[in-house]
């Protein structure tokens, strides 16, 4: 009997909805049984996470809570930027939650990069330097005015554009990674898949949804240990 995942979505629910299709198609089932058992909150009314007014955390901690209590026994969170209030999330809800930032990380080690660069939000970033310096690596993000136009794409996607200028200019923020001396890129928020599917010059491209994905999938199962609550 596989572990119930309880998962905290909605930031966007599109990209939550990829997540999802991941986490299935990841699981490796033959029958319907084979499926991992899965509640999730989609819920789009979390106050914005780049608002710095904004307090998206008792939202957060509230929906743990409740995924709780319906009967989810691990976490995860697919967005990013979220991950900031992941210790909110433990707290309220008692249970463990798997990080998509120290996946990412430990992936982007694997990989033998020495700098990965980050397509993120600003507070994302800030956790990836953290995670990544943990695993004696450093970051490579956008200059602010490249930062600036990147969150211009994001909003774009976030409104359900994806057509081939938006995708130009995801693989051109991607690219300005790579020539500010990126060996690796993560795509560190969850809407950048939607859009980008493989890094500049070949350069390894870190899915950071499909690797929580495959991590749910192998906690779930029991072919990973649970992580501390």
């Amino acid at each position: 009997m596989s572990l119930v995942l309880g998962v905290l979505g909605g930031m966007g629910p599109a990209a939550t909805l990829d997540f999802l299709a991941k986490f299935q198609a990841l699981t490796g089932a033959k029958k319907d049984q084979d499926h991992i058992r899965t509640l999730v909150d989609i819920n789009p009314q979390v106050p914005d996470r780049n608002d710095p007014f904004a307090k998206p955390g008792p939202v957060l901690g509230q929906m743990a809570l409740g995924l709780r209590g319906a009967g989810a026994q691990v976490l995860a969170i697919a967005c990013n930027t979220a991950h900031a209030y992941g210790d909110t999330v433990r707290q309220a809800s008692g249970l463990p939650l798997i990080d998509m930032i120290a996946t990412a990380a430990k992936a982007a080690r694997d990989t033998g990069a020495a700098r990965t660069g980050v397509l993120g939000t600003r507070d994302a970033i800030k956790l990836y330097r953290e995670y990544l310096a943990a695993q004696g690596m450093g970051l490579v993000a956008l200059p602010p005015e490249g930062q600036e136009a990147f969150m211009a794409t994001l909003y774009r996607v976030k409104a359900g554009e994806t057509g081939g200028d938006v995708r130009a200019e995801m693989a051109g923020h991607a690219a300005a990674l790579k020539d500010l001396g990126a060996e690796a890129i993560i795509a560190g928020c969850t809407e950048v898949p939607l859009v980008l599917t493989e890094g500049p010059g070949r350069l390894p491209f870190l899915d950071a949804g499909a690797l929580l994905a495959k991590r749910c999938v192998n906690v779930c199962l029991g072919l990973e240990p649970l992580p501390v609550a």
